[in-house]
């Protein structure tokens, strides 16, 4: 199966609306969030232009009001919110997502996961530690450099980066 990862988009519609416009083309069966989409409209135009699948988020440090991205994603039965970590089995893999790389880093390292990803820092990075793959797709802000997401091949336990022009 493969899965978008996607993070800190920091409310630039501009860049999720690239994001998901090449997340259409790539055809994952899923969707992970790792936190701050800001404002609750953020999440609407997410939970709007991404249908094909499940999409799995947890809280960043700048999403403010928690309320309002709880009742947005109440009008979207395909977005769920996980506080403060997710802990999902997908395709028989076991995956957790966190927005902070610290709390990411110790979850790999537990062994406990098969995947593990987490956002915050705006960097893209994959690691391997031990048996667990440890991923950031980086930003979609594009405060940093080039906005981009990533895309984790759970059969091969794999992880892509993907930069937006």
């Amino acid at each position: 199966m493969k899965v978008a990862v996607l993070s800190d988009v920091h409310d630039r519609l501009d860049h999720l609306k690239s994001a998901l416009e090449r997340v259409s083309v790539l055809r994952p069966e899923r969707l992970f969030f790792l936190g701050d989409f800001c404002a609750p409209f953020s999440l609407a135009a997410l939970a709007e232009g991404y249908t094909e699948g499940p999409i799995d988020a947890v809280f960043g440090n700048n999403d403010g009001d928690h309320f309002l991205l709880c009742q947005i994603a109440g009008k979207h039965t395909h977005v769920t919110f996980h506080a403060p970590l997710a802990e999902l089995d997908v395709a028989g893999r076991k995956v957790a997502l966190h927005h902070y790389p610290e709390i990411g880093k110790r979850l790999a390292e537990s062994g406990a996961y098969d995947a593990v990803f987490s956002g915050h820092d705006h960097q893209r990075y994959v690691h391997t530690i031990g048996e667990t793959l440890w991923a950031n797709p980086g930003e979609l802000m594009g405060r940093l450099g080039a906005p981009g997401f990533g895309v984790w091949d759970s059969k091969t336990n794999t992880f892509e980066h993907v930069i937006l022009d």
